[in-house]
């Protein structure tokens, strides 16, 4: 089989190269878009492409690589692959073309192509959920939707309320997902470690709870400012609690773990860093890069170095080159955040943080494209 069909075999394939290849190409323009280096014929005001392409351009081939590959797992169907994923791949692949490529005459087509692309993963998941009767599941579709009407708003009037609340919405998104599997290969890899995964502990009432305050923040961060603090000091506490049960430090040997815990670990850091924009007066950019490059930049990473594995029967086992691409996704964030708070000068951080989330997404795609493009090492289908 040749490698584009392998590559349309499965959806985790495509669409973990192709958010590998855009978290390169988008921060390499935006760097030498800002810097005044080049101009690109941005379909957008600069500021509004950055934002929504390194949020929704990245995040939602993310979703669509996992939730499509999961879902089958989870409902026991057959997944999306051959000509009806490449055609949902294109629809992602057109949207990333007419933002960037396609100049202001055509913004209203690229916003149409951009907005397509949400709703079709989330059919799809959808009707395998509800035939599957696998309702438990649909809390994500929600939150997805959810998410869709924010880049409704980030694309149509792309006012802070609508960014936020994204930001929001994704972190909501993260917890969910990592809430599911964090914890439990946490518990798998010390009981086959021969330790007590009992010390690894999930709260039902905490879950519940959790779930409820994201939604409230969400809400306080598009229309009632005044209660952000208090709502994003909730979140954050009752998150950072979460995580704290799932005992992460007794993980530390194992970098597809700790690289899970580390990047949730940041979304609560992020809800405090939002408290203190609101009370203080910090900027509003270091929560928001806190979140999206220590948390989104992290997870996902995390996630396609240890899917691609376990769906391509491969051991779960990973070379110094990829724990190097974890680190540097963690310096670059680190970087960023000092860059916002002008402990270090405005073009140079912009350049080093750039440098380092190039350089763990390159480590990525030259570790992992041959492992996306070739067939399964046991002979199994996808």
């Amino acid at each position: 089989m040749s490698p584009i069909r392998v590559l349309f075999a499965y959806p985790f394939r495509i669409f973990f190269l192709s958010v590998a290849i855009w978290s390169v190409l988008v921060v390499v323009i935006w760097t030498l878009q800002v810097t005044g280096v080049l101009s690109f014929p941005l379909a957008y005001p600069p500021l509004q492409w950055h934002r929504h392409e390194i949020l929704f351009g990245l995040l939602n081939p993310a979703i669509a690589g996992f939730l499509l590959t999961a879902v089958c797992v989870w409902t026991g169907t057959n997944r999306l692959h051959g000509i009806p994923l490449f055609v949902l791949w294109s629809i992602w692949l057109a949207g990333r073309l007419a933002s960037t490529w396609g100049g202001t005459d055509i913004a209203m087509w690229a916003t149409i192509t951009n907005l397509a692309f949400l709703p079709l993963v989330a059919l799809d998941a959808g009707i395998r959920i509800i035939r599957a009767r696998q309702f438990r599941q649909l809390v994500i579709l929600v939150v997805i939707l959810l998410l869709w009407l924010t880049q409704i708003g980030s694309l149509s009037a792309d006012g802070p309320e609508y960014r936020n609340s994204a930001l929001i919405l994704a972190a909501a998104l993260m917890l969910i997902v990592g809430g599911r599997i964090t914890p439990a290969f946490t518990a798998n890899w010390l009981r086959t470690h021969g330790l007590d995964s009992s010390l690894v502990r999930t709260i039902w009432a905490l879950e519940i709870l959790l779930l409820i305050a994201l939604f409230l923040l969400a809400i306080a961060v598009f229309n009632f400012q005044n209660l952000v603090p208090v709502a994003a000091c909730s979140t954050a506490a009752i998150a950072l609690t979460r995580i704290l049960l799932w005992r992460g430090w007794l993980v530390l040997r194992e970098p597809l773990l700790w690289i899970l815990h580390l990047s949730l670990l940041w979304i609560p850091i992020a809800l405090f860093i939002l408290a203190g924009h609101h009370i203080f007066g910090w900027p509003a950019a270091a929560w928001q890069h806190a979140l999206g490059i220590g948390a989104m930049g992290g997870l996902i990473l995390g996630v396609m170095t240890r899917v691609a594995l376990g769906h391509t029967g491969r051991p779960l086992i990973i070379s110094k080159r990829i724990v190097l691409a974890y680190a540097s996704v963690q310096l670059a964030t680190f970087i960023r955040l000092l860059t916002v708070f002008a402990v270090i000068p405005w073009q140079w951080g912009i350049s080093a943080t750039a440098t380092a989330w190039v350089l763990a997404f390159s480590i990525f795609l030259y570790s992992y494209s041959p492992i996306l493009w070739s067939l399964r090492v046991d002979g199994k289908p996808g």
